[in-house]
């Protein structure tokens, strides 16, 4: 049994959802691709990873990815105020993300997490 999540998250713009859509892979964002490796958020860090990083953008989407999908390709480092983050080094396949939709919140603020339907 592991402590990690076994699902991560990746905000993504409706441009970026589409071309994942369409091509089956994501290859990252500019962010993502200086860096190296695509920035995901666990469930709990998701809502202020929008919060710094997405602020005042709409028509945002969330991807949830199976990170055992991924295996050694995700790794676990430490980032914003010594937390781990979960680091994909490889493109984010569509077959790899288990849920997706439109960027939502709850009444409270927080980011929903997608539902597979």
């Amino acid at each position: 049994m592991t402590d990690t999540p076994l699902t991560a998250y990746k905000v993504l713009t409706a441009e970026q959802m589409a071309a994942l859509e369409q091509d089956g892979r994501f290859g990252g964002a500019a962010i993502d691709v200086a860096d190296g490796y695509i920035h995901l958020s666990t469930a709990v860090q998701l809502t202020e990873t929008v919060d710094k990083h997405f602020a005042g953008q709409s028509d945002l989407h969330v991807a949830a990815v199976d990170l055992a999908a991924h295996g050694d390709k995700v790794k676990w480092e430490e980032s914003r105020g010594g937390q781990l983050f979960p680091h994909l080094y490889d493109e984010m396949l569509l077959e790899t993300v288990v849920a997706y939709g439109p960027l939502q919140r709850d009444d409270d603020g927080k980011v929903k997490l997608p539902v597979a339907g």
